[in-house]
């Protein structure tokens, strides 16, 4: 049993590495920073894509690492609590959205922005698919985050630039 469970292990780690390198190189983490730039323009949310190709193995659940990673890149440091963060976790094949207290959209619309994303990186279609994801996180947050004050007009609060987690 141990050595099947190990057999898996490293199968799903030797994947999740080898979509990293296909999917998501510096060319493509650049596309998908200047999507989230564009998407936070107008209004106070901030969104941080995170991408983990190896999980830790400290942490089994999925949504406790997603919200580990939220306080460790500092999604939550916004002046309108406005952040949301979009965990990816490749090797497990989990995606979970984590929105700071000042957003106030429903499970359901998270859930949905997964599901589709979900749906499309089982059909292998990762980088359109997480650019897509963040035009409509983009359309919830223009319905659900705070207004903009008028000292933080199109202020970035959190850097755009994915975020690559690996071993």
């Amino acid at each position: 049993m141990w050595r099947r469970l190990i057999q898996t292990m490293s199968w799903q780690r030797w994947r999740a590495q080898r979509i990293a390198r296909r999917n998501f190189q510096a060319q493509h983490l650049e596309r998908i920073a200047a999507q989230i730039s564009q998407s936070e323009a107008g209004h106070s949310g901030e969104v941080v894509v995170a991408i983990e190709v190896i999980s830790p193995l400290h942490e089994q659940d999925s949504r406790m690492r997603a919200r580990e990673v939220f306080g460790r890149l500092g999604v939550w440091d916004t002046p309108q609590n406005s952040g949301v963060l979009l965990y990816i976790a490749l090797d497990r094949r989990r995606i979970e959205l984590i929105a700071d207290r000042g957003i106030s959209a429903s499970a359901q619309s998270w859930e949905k922005v997964c599901t589709q994303l979900q749906s499309r990186f089982a059909r292998q279609d990762y980088l359109p698919a997480v650019i897509d994801a963040v035009a409509e996180i983009e359309q919830i947050l223009r319905q659900t985050a705070p207004a903009l004050s008028a000292r933080d007009t199109n202020a970035n609060h959190l850097q755009d630039a994915p975020v690559v987690l690996s071993p």
